[in-house]
């Protein structure tokens, strides 16, 4: 799936109501879409609504008719994405994940690792508002808690304490080895797409990806 394809699948998904029925304009559209950009490229405060309506190819007073402020516009996109796609992308990924059976924990890591970057290699520019935004709206916050977190949270416990039921991890709160598995996974894959994709970085993908992985099952007492 390229770029495009991967914009307009989103920009399909947020024009749909619970009843898939189509109920924004045209010109809304292109006002999402441009939003969109303009967010991932330069931030929500970087961002100006006679940017957006410039790149929609519509009077920023058309912007001001469908939506009452740029906060409100930045809602209507990351809101939606959160509650309709990112939580069901995610959930439907993991579930994958999740679902296999598993030898050792070391196997989930590197499912999850591997499912987290052709995620995002897919979902690019939400992401990036998301990862940019979520922690200067509290609104954001409030949906990403319980849209996403909440859920894979819940589902990852499980999976720790199944392990833990067997002997084969340290016995640490649930919580606590899920949330130190996460954050080192998120920032080995943030770094990845965000400085070792670029092409003057000095990047050993192989290596970074083992170390990362080693340093987690080391840290939780589990021998490779």
């Amino acid at each position: 799936m390229n770029g495009n394809e991967t914009m307009e699948q989103w920009i399909q998904e947020l024009l749909r109501n619970d009843n898939g029925v189509e109920k924004m304009t045209e010109k809304q559209a292109k006002i999402l879409q441009s939003a969109i950009e303009v967010f991932a490229e330069k931030g929500f405060a970087g961002s100006s609504t006679s940017e957006i309506a410039q790149r929609a190819g519509v009077a920023e007073g058309t912007i001001f008719r469908h939506y009452k402020t740029k906060k409100d516009l930045l809602l209507s996109i990351v809101a939606p994405a959160m509650t309709k796609l990112i939580a069901p992308f995610v959930l439907r990924g993991f579930n994958s994940v999740l679902d296999a059976d598993y030898e050792s924990y070391e196997g989930v890591i590197r499912a999850m690792i591997e499912n987290r970057i052709e995620f995002i290699t897919k979902h690019r520019n939400i992401l990036r508002i998301l990862m940019q935004e979520i922690p200067f709206h509290p609104e954001l916050q409030e949906h990403f808690q319980r849209d996403v977190l909440a859920k894979v949270l819940t589902r990852l416990q499980k999976l720790v304490t199944q392990f833990q039921a067997k002997g084969q991890m340290v016995d640490l709160p649930s919580m606590t080895v899920v949330r130190l598995s996460i954050s080192t996974i998120m920032g080995y894959v943030a770094v990845r797409t965000f400085y070792g994709e670029r092409k003057d970085a000095v990047w050993d993908d192989a290596r970074e990806r083992e170390e990362t992985i080693a340093f987690i099952m080391r840290g939780l007492g589990i021998s490779k």
